[in-house]
């Protein structure tokens, strides 16, 4: 699971510099993706806790 909030942290990274660089649409793109993984390792955490 720390692959998915690695991965998390990559996307949000690489849109913070594609948003400074003026690229909005990777940079939307991206944070889609940051949050999805996050959403993801939350309720695979939440389930894992569980179980």
């Amino acid at each position: 699971m720390a692959d998915l909030i690695g991965l998390a942290v990559v996307f949000l990274i690489l849109a913070l510099i594609a948003y400074i660089l003026g690229a909005r649409g990777i940079a939307g793109f991206s944070m889609t993706i940051a949050k999805w993984l996050v959403i993801i390792f939350v309720i695979l955490a939440i389930i894992s806790l569980i179980l």
